[in-house]
């Protein structure tokens, strides 16, 4: 007979002869039990129940009493199957758990799961033990499934740190966003000034003196060196000049309030910086010990390249480019219902956005950075195609190239 254990949220298990086991997680109104505790119960393709409702504390204790009760009802458990609905953080240890006990695991995204619930009944039922029962058959029905591997699991080391720095980034350019709102209000004259106000020379001028008046009444010689220091010599009197005329005449608030503002977001940023540079220097040893082909593409940084490669993982859970499309959402939808067939296919997103920001991006330094998908760019933009539509189509493409180098392991050719 073959056995299955699921566990939900969401592992399930699956192993000869022909039984489940299923497990399924604390109520969602008790939100404190997904951190705690698994409950859990066991039955087989029968139906029949090999153990009433358990709990296991989300613990060592909890996993090897999972361990024991899988062990109990077979004799090989290299044959069981561990099916787990994706749900971040609460289940990444107890994956961990069985991956190193040799369970082959599967890692079912939540909306695929909700979608095959549905299909099988009209009823709008949902509990953890029919989600946890759904998985089972997902399983049993789904041959396409790919069992999470070893390389996956470490493969989040690399995707904890992209998405961390993708966290970062985004802060940072908030951040940069109120520094640009609160020069408009104290200083608004300085932009027109400088080619950037996010430069290290204009941050070092505003962290100082974070307003119009406070420049205007700073001494020339201090401003000077203030400014050619920061500027490493480009800005020198002349500038410093320029910049204390203008804020003489400037029309800028004199608030202190928003100085101080000023002030700390400047310092955020600067911290930011920081942060982003530790992490960008473990993403690169990372990358290093990979040694992808995919870093051969012309456009594509050890930083793009580690986004893509960490949100895909194991490129053996795909069977073809189009795979990965759809997992990162960026396959076209599709809406036809009797004679009425939609003229336009728009992007799913209902994927990794992660991923599909990395494809999206990459693309765009590619198309810049190589002839090839240069000229193809061009070529779907002259097909009347607006930009944005264009650069998909280039996305796709580079999916299918780095699909292809993954596969074989060979470097970026460029064509003549």
């Amino acid at each position: 007979m073959q056995r299955i254990v699921i566990i939900s949220p969401r592992p399930f298990i699956h192993c000869p002869p022909c039984r489940y086991t299923s497990l399924s997680p604390a109520e969602v109104s008790l939100p404190v039990h997904n951190k705690n505790k698994h409950d859990c119960f066991i039955t087989n393709t029968d139906g029949e129940s090999l153990f009433n409702s358990f709990t296991i504390t989300n613990n060592l204790d909890g996993f090897n009493d999972l361990y024991q009760k899988i062990s109990s009802v077979t004799e090989n458990i290299t044959k069981v199957k561990v099916g787990l609905e994706a749900t971040g953080h609460y289940s990444y240890n107890l994956l961990g758990y069985l991956l190193d006990k040799g369970f082959p695991t599967y890692v079912i995204n939540p909306l695929h799961t909700n979608l095959y619930r549905k299909s099988l009944s009209l009823r709008q039922t949902k509990t953890d033990k029919v989600d946890a029962r759904t998985i089972a058959s997902m399983l049993m029905s789904d041959v396409n499934l790919k069992s999470y591997s070893d390389t996956s699991y470490h493969n989040e080391a690399l995707k904890s740190l992209t998405r961390y720095r993708f966290d970062k980034v985004q802060e940072r350019a908030r951040l940069k966003q109120s520094v640009s709102r609160l020069v408009t209000i104290l200083f608004p004259e300085l932009e027109k000034l400088v080619p950037s106000l996010h430069s290290a020379s204009v941050y070092a001028l505003l962290s100082e003196l974070p307003s119009a008046e406070k420049i205007a009444s700073c001494h020339l010689t201090h401003l000077t060196k203030l400014l050619e220091n920061a500027s490493k010599s480009r800005y020198r009197r002349e500038k410093a000049i320029e910049i204390r005329d203008a804020a003489r005449i400037s029309i800028g608030s004199n608030m202190p309030a928003k100085s101080l503002e000023l002030r700390h977001t400047l310092r955020l940023i600067g911290e930011l910086d920081s942060e982003i540079t530790e992490i960008e220097s473990e993403i690169k040893q990372i990358m290093d010990q990979i040694s992808s082909p995919i870093l051969t593409i012309p456009g594509i940084s050890y930083r793009m390249g580690a986004m893509i490669l960490a949100e895909i993982g194991d490129f053996s859970r795909f069977d073809s480019p189009d795979k990965i499309l759809a997992y990162a959402g960026a396959s076209p939808s599709t809406y036809q219902s009797g004679q009425l067939k939609s003229s336009y296919s728009h992007m799913e997103k209902r994927g990794s956005r992660y991923l599909r920001f990395a494809l999206i991006n990459a693309a765009k330094y590619v198309c810049h950075w190589d002839e090839t998908f240069g000229a193809y760019l061009q070529k779907k933009i002259s097909e009347g195609k607006h930009y944005n539509v264009a650069i998909t189509h280039a996305a796709k493409k580079l999916v299918r190239l780095i699909y292809a180098m993954e596969k074989s392991g060979m470097p970026y050719i460029k064509t003549a």
